[in-house]
């Protein structure tokens, strides 16, 4: 809720004031030496367990890999990490992932090629979303383990020995949009020379992908809330014979439509989710507009609650006295219920549409599976 998340920030804010301890400057994060021991770990993990680095002992070869849920990258390599599990399951590999980013240090505008954030209640649904064969770890509390390994993208791939000794860290391969055109397959090449017991062709490489969310950048995201804060809201009317040009969708934009009235319970429940997915995914081709239904009379009232909960995007009143030619216009299989919400791409084809209040997740999974989440 946008309310909810203003106020988390307004708390930091005023207790980084008082002690000056939230916020500290940005620390140098430096990389793991080639040849030095794997940093121990405890983190919790998907499963609810907590996973250490003895338990993988009896491993040949551990691959880990520093990851998250929100990075176009790191989702590029999602289904490459899977096949990595399962072509060498049986080899003496193990493979696990961790989330290194701090989940109140990634703003929602980060957010746009993701259905979640980093939290571990995100990387659960992730997991299982995508049926992941790995365990995948959260390093977000305190990120200790994170800077003991000094990943400087998500993903960062670190491979250890059977002494448990750095061999190789550094990108998965070297195409991230095109799997089938990559022509050097780096974390491969080195699980395959340490199996074969030779030395690994290349030991380092640069990677690609979102920087770490350290704890240090929570500033940013409280100057996000801010500046939203500030930018201009604003309702005008919307008449009958304007329905048919707005359902049309000519903007090459995928446009989000949320009927709603400031007298109904489920539409101002809902309202704060549609401004927080309006900042998710605003730049990129996307588009959010609210059409309330309230009544001319009401101006005042509607334009009011739209300020409060800043909903600084496309917001129409409809003028006409006919609710029911207006409902017909909309969609002829609508029974006139709100909260009403309707995803439409360019062209006019309804993408979903939903009667009551949304779900959510529901809703990002359906605006991200149509605008992509990963770099085309």
């Amino acid at each position: 809720m946008v309310r909810h998340s203003r106020y988390i920030v307004l708390v930091t804010l005023f207790l980084s004031s008082v002690t000056g301890a939230i916020w500290a400057a940005p620390e140098k994060i430096e990389t793991l030496k080639i040849g030095a021991a794997a940093p121990d770990f405890a983190l919790p993990g998907v499963d609810g367990k907590i996973h250490k680095l003895a338990d993988y002992a009896e491993a040949k070869v551990l691959v880990i890999i520093f990851t998250c849920n929100h990075c176009p990258t790191a989702q590029a390599y999602e289904g490459r990490i899977k096949k990595l599990v399962t072509d060498y399951k049986d080899k003496g590999v193990a493979v696990v992932a961790i989330s290194p980013n701090d989940p109140l240090a990634v703003r929602l505008d980060e957010l746009g090629y993701s259905d979640v954030g980093d939290t571990l209640d995100d990387m659960k649904i992730r997991f299982k979303d995508k049926q992941w064969n790995f365990p995948y770890l959260y390093d977000g509390q305190n990120q200790k383990v994170s800077k003991a390994y000094g990943p400087m993208t998500t993903p960062h791939v670190f491979i250890f020995d059977a002494q448990r000794k750095l061999r190789f860290a550094g990108r998965i391969d070297n195409n991230e949009r095109h799997p089938d055109k990559v022509t050097s397959h780096d974390t491969r090449n080195a699980v395959e020379a340490l199996l074969k017991g030779e030395s690994v062709p290349v030991e380092t490489t640069r990677t690609f992908g979102c920087s770490i969310k350290w704890a240090s950048k929570r500033d940013s995201v409280a100057q996000a809330f801010g500046q939203w804060a500030k930018e201009p809201v604003s309702v005008e009317g919307i008449a009958l014979k304007d329905i048919a040009p707005l359902l049309k969708n000519d903007t090459g934009k995928l446009r989000v439509i949320n009927i709603w009235s400031t007298t109904c319970g489920p539409c101002v429940v809902e309202f704060p989710e549609l401004v927080t997915i309006n900042r998710m995914y605003r730049r990129r081709d996307f588009e959010m507009v609210s059409i309330s239904v309230d009544g001319a009379g009401r101006r005042a009232k509607v334009l009011e609650f739209l300020k409060e909960k800043e909903a600084s995007f496309r917001n129409y009143l409809y003028t006409g006295d006919d609710i029911y030619a207006f409902i017909e216009a909309v969609d002829k299989d609508w029974p006139g219920a709100i909260p009403y919400t309707m995803l439409i791409k360019p062209g006019g084809e309804v993408l979903y549409h939903h009667l009551g209040l949304i779900d959510p997740l529901e809703v990002k999974q359906a605006i991200v599976e149509y605008l992509g989440r990963t770099y085309r």
